[in-house]
């Protein structure tokens, strides 16, 4: 009997326990529900975007008019020969630099001797009888005075005389035509210049205004510089030529890595190109140094103004879009604001800013890539100006 009733007194307190645990289990899920319901949800929101600012300031920024140019020498002259003959000698060395007047080939000049010799001969013989016939004259004017011969012998002795003063002359600019021809011969250099290479070589017979001629000149010193210039700035440039002012032309490398040489405006062309709509100008050039060679292709900048006391920012600070031309502002509390903008002349570096801020106003110039208007940034340094 007490085995009995031990049995059914333990069997009666294990349902109790397992009630027991399972209320204890359903306190806890409840209060784990009651804390994950009430705990407030995570916010993820977007950091800050670093960005590289920096400020605006007045200062001076020049006008300038970036352009393609062609060095172009101020004379190219390709000398020829006069007339004909067989070529003797050849004064010059390929590639040299020379004078006015210098020797540079020679035409055989014997026949042009012979016929000077010639000539001169038919000068002698026709002056004589010039002289002959002045005599006659005076001794029919004498006689002529004295009524002992007749007045139309005395007038025709005077047609004689004028014929044979004709005859003189024309012999006078004959011989004046060898000598001219003999310095034909020895052809010199028409200006100062840099010789090509040579076009005809001793023995070759050459013939007036024979090509490819005899050898290309071309003047190095000074030298110009054409390029064109759009008609939406020919106005400005124009004012500032036609008032006097020296418009400063430097000329770059192809790769504007180096100056080449600095000059100014020489002149500007009198009509618009109607399929390029630009205006050609030229630009000279000293060259004392020879760094300017004929034909080369140089970028150009001209110096038109420049805007003195005008806003300035960094050029990677203005961006272009939907809304125009804009820059990032920076907002007191740390964000920033789309700022429309009116830009002007950009040396590349820095843009003036002919609207839209004022001085001290910040702007971003590094890390725009990511920001909208009202953007959270952290300032990561500021753009050396």
């Amino acid at each position: 009997m007490t085995d009995l009733g031990e049995t059914t007194g333990a069997a009666a307190r294990k349902p109790r326990t397992v009630w027991i645990l399972a209320l204890i289990g359903a306190a806890l899920i409840a209060v784990v529900a009651v804390r994950l319901i009430s705990r407030k949800p995570v916010r993820m929101g977007i950091p800050p975007q670093v960005v590289t600012v920096a400020r605006v300031v007045r200062g001076a920024m020049p006008e300038t008019l970036a352009e393609l140019g062609t060095v172009t020498p101020v004379a190219t002259v390709t000398v020829l020969p006069q007339l004909s003959g067989y070529l003797t000698a050849v004064g010059y060395v390929e590639g040299e630099e020379v004078e006015r007047g210098q020797f540079l080939a020679q035409i055989d000049p014997r026949q042009y001797q012979i016929g000077l010799r010639q000539a001169e001969a038919q000068l002698g013989k026709d002056q004589a009888v010039l002289d002959q016939g002045r005599a006659d004259l005076a001794r029919y004017t004498r006689l002529g005075a004295q009524h002992a011969i007749a007045e139309q012998t005395l007038v025709d002795q005077q047609f004689v005389v004028a014929q044979q003063q004709a005859q003189v002359r024309a012999d006078q600019a004959s011989i004046a035509q060898y000598q001219l021809d003999l310095q034909y011969t020895h052809i010199t250099a028409p200006i100062a210049g840099r010789v090509g290479l040579r076009l005809v070589d001793p023995g070759n017979y050459v013939t007036a205004a024979s090509s490819p001629g005899i050898v290309v000149i071309t003047s190095m010193r000074p030298m110009t510089v054409v390029f064109n210039v759009a008609q939406t700035d020919l106005a400005k440039v124009i004012e500032r030529f036609r008032s006097g002012a020296k418009l400063a032309v430097t000329a770059l490398s192809s790769d504007n890595s180096r100056t080449i040489a600095v000059g100014r405006l020489y002149a500007i062309g009198n009509q618009t190109n109607t399929s390029t709509g630009t205006v050609p100008m030229r630009a000279m050039f000293d060259n004392e140094h020879g760094a300017l060679f004929p034909n080369e292709f140089v970028n150009v900048k001209m110096l038109v103004d420049t805007l003195k006391g005008t806003l300035i920012v960094p050029t990677s600070a203005v961006l272009s879009g939907a809304p125009g031309d804009y820059v990032y502002l920076v907002n007191p509390d740390h964000t920033v604001s789309v700022r429309e903008v009116t830009p002007g002349p950009s040396d590349g570096r820095d843009t003036a800013i002919l609207a839209g801020l004022q001085a001290g106003d910040t702007v971003v110039v590094d890390g725009t890539d990511r920001l909208t208007d009202k953007a959270r940034i952290r300032v990561a340094a500021a753009a050396a100006r």
